[in-house]
């Protein structure tokens, strides 16, 4: 993107240089384009702020063997993470945080589309997943919030972000979701459960804390999602930010890849 400064509205002194500049830098990437992405297979995660000792631990354990990409949560980075592997650019997924599936199902602001999970069916790639964040829906400020979740729990991120924590129903109804598009899935699928807590809000003495609605989001997922030899679900007595979770996930992955 190069700013034009004035309008254009024919040239003028400072439209020329700003063309010229773009010309010149068209010119230089044509003449001497970047390498090429030979080197480790790469990975794709996805992270979210209440997410992200986990991901983060993840990554120190497989960047030896694997270029990890990590993609922010927020509808556009689940997006872009799946298109990538529609495009045969990433060798495997680590799905620790499938929260744009609350607010594509309850209205909040950034939402995943219909096609959430599509890729994964579609490529057969690898894939660990999780239900990071599943605790939540997001909104902006609170003036903001549908009226007709006034009364319910949030938590003020910022001044312009406000989460909305999700009820035993809506867990219900996202954990369906979930396991009712992954039991599609043919190539060799892991998804993980961590019974403590699924985002740093969702721990003993937390905000979000809400043992309930975990366990029915938890049995959702597993009656759903249909296991099977290259399908399973794995319940951890961990948080999902313990160290050890996340090492259960990168071993997860690398099991499924090397078969």
């Amino acid at each position: 993107m190069m700013p034009s400064v004035t309008d254009m509205a024919g040239l003028n002194r400072l439209s020329r240089v700003v063309l010229h500049n773009a010309a010149q830098a068209i010119a230089g990437m044509a003449a001497r384009p970047a390498p090429s992405g030979a080197g480790k297979p790469a990975l794709g995660l996805t992270m979210f702020g209440v997410t992200t000792p986990c991901v983060t631990a993840v990554v120190e354990r497989l960047r030896a063997d694997y270029d990890c990409m990590v993609f922010h949560a927020t509808g556009t980075g689940g997006r872009s993470m799946e298109k990538l592997a529609d495009s045969g650019l990433l060798a495997g997924v680590l799905d620790i945080t499938t929260t744009e599936v609350c607010d594509l199902l309850f209205g909040g602001v950034l939402p995943a589309t219909e096609d959430r999970f599509g890729a994964i069916a579609r490529t057969k790639l690898p894939y660990v997943g999780s239900v990071g964040a599943l605790d939540m829906v997001n909104f902006w400020a609170p003036p903001t919030i549908p009226e007709k979740y006034r009364g319910r729990l949030f938590y003020e991120h910022n001044p312009n972000v406000t989460l909305m924590r999700t009820t035993a129903d809506e867990c219900r109804k996202i954990g369906e979701w979930i396991g009712g598009r992954l039991a599609a899935c043919e190539g060799p699928i892991r998804f993980l459960i961590p019974e403590k807590g699924v985002s740093a809000l969702d721990s003993e003495g937390g905000a979000f804390f809400d043992a309930e609605a975990d366990a029915v989001l938890f049995e959702a997922i597993e009656r759903t999602i249909k296991p099977t030899k290259n399908r399973a679900v794995t319940r951890l007595p961990l948080h999902i930010n313990d160290p050890a979770f996340a090492n259960a996930a990168a071993e997860a992955f690398l099991d499924i890849a090397k078969k």
